[in-house]
């Protein structure tokens, strides 16, 4: 069920071989330091503007442009045709795909986005997957750490699973959306084309095409004319 293929389509990266051999697909995580320290050749063939910080270990790809005050760390492979905007903050072991969009003031760390991956207004993102042309809504947070001891578990055939993780923030499907403002807690898991509403705040496994709406009730009354002393 969390298999990489049963989340992710693999022809949608450069960078199949890191899920080889991956019985879960957060597992890839556990190999995507080691990945980058084997494959990684740093090149800079995209645009990098002036005031642009790019650190020495990162592969930038072809008609890509890196904004002015955007900063990308590294070590971190950056593919074709993305867009890296102005106070974006690209941390360690970051792989992003090609035709990819990192927005202003989002940071992303330990973390891989496949093709045409979104994570474009105010976004934190760590140790986490993010499918085909998987989106977040302005504001979205990926936590990656519980504030309780312990790996991060999922729940596994009726069970709690223990990913071998302290931390991991979330697997999200090909297609799935995620809405403003909300948060997926460590360890979620969202499958293709699943959708968040804008301020959920979501923990576990939401299948392929469905949606998680919050609940929360509204209070509706009449406006009525302020009066002054």
């Amino acid at each position: 069920m969390f298999k990489p293929a049963d989340l992710f389509d693999l022809t949608q990266t450069a960078h199949t071989a890191l899920f080889d051999g991956c019985e879960y697909a957060w597992d890839a995580l556990k190999r995507l330091r080691a990945y980058l320290q084997a494959t990684l050749r740093p090149a800079r063939l995209g645009h990098c503007a002036p005031g642009a910080r790019v650190g020495p270990d990162v592969f930038i790809g072809e008609g890509t442009v890196v904004e002015d005050g955007a900063t990308i760390k590294g070590p971190a492979w950056i593919g074709r045709n993305c867009e890296i905007r102005q106070g974006a903050y690209v941390r360690e072991h970051v792989i992003v795909g090609d035709d990819c969009l990192v927005g202003h003031a989002c940071e992303l760390k330990h973390t891989v986005l496949f093709n045409g991956g979104e994570v474009p207004h105010f976004n934190y993102v760590g140790d986490s997957l993010l499918g085909f042309k998987a989106h977040l809504g302005a504001g979205v947070i990926v936590s990656n750490l519980k504030i309780t001891p312990g790996n991060v578990t999922v729940e596994l055939d009726g069970r709690p699973f223990d990913t071998g993780l302290r931390k991991f923030g979330a697997l999200v499907g090909d297609h799935a959306q995620v809405g403003c403002n909300a948060v997926l807690n460590p360890g979620s898991i969202l499958g293709p084309g699943a959708l968040i509403y804008p301020g959920v705040n979501w923990r576990g496994f939401l299948p392929a095409n469905l949606i998680a709406k919050n609940k929360a009730a509204l209070e509706v009354v009449p406006r009525r004319p302020r009066t002054t002393p």
